[in-house]
């Protein structure tokens, strides 16, 4: 069974990339431990809180990878002390977070059980740029143009 494609418009040109992030976000959304906050800071800068109480910076990793920022936690177990009742979580994470294209990590800091990972979005300005249009030289070629000078797709 194949599956529809959100983006099967021939007018999307170049989405296969976004497609494949969004089945990622897809896959890990059913993770509900450790939960976390994002806020938004300021204008260009936003934070992601994970609560991590009793982690230390040694049970933690972050890795940033292709646009994922992927928050890891892993505790040692130390058989000096007995519980008698263990009512806070113990077990190994990892959190993932699909950032957009130029977003950049900024920093993380660990205090009183609250991993931060601070983000910082660069200003987005609009360019328009005008494409020069000319048309290409040659028997056989009439109909068709050359654009920002590269005729190589000309040449057959």
């Amino acid at each position: 069974m194949s599956r529809l494609s959100l983006f099967n418009s021939p007018l999307l040109l170049g989405f296969d990339q976004f497609e494949r992030t969004l089945d990622r976000v897809a896959k890990a959304g059913a993770e509900g431990y450790p939960p976390y906050n994002i806020e938004q800071v300021s204008d260009n800068r936003l934070r992601i809180t994970l609560a991590v109480a009793g982690f230390s910076l040694d049970d933690l990793d972050i890795q940033l990878e292709d646009n994922q920022l992927t928050v890891r936690g892993r505790q040692k177990d130390d058989p000096a002390r007995v519980y008698l009742y263990r009512g806070i979580a113990a077990r190994q994470f990892q959190r993932s977070f699909v950032l957009a294209e130029g977003i950049e990590v900024a920093g993380a800091a660990l205090d009183n059980g609250l991993l931060s990972i601070d983000l910082d979005r660069p200003k987005v300005e609009t360019q328009v740029r005008t494409v020069p249009i000319r048309k290409a030289g040659g028997a056989g070629h009439e109909g068709r143009v050359a654009i920002d000078g590269n005729d190589a797709a000309l040449k057959e």
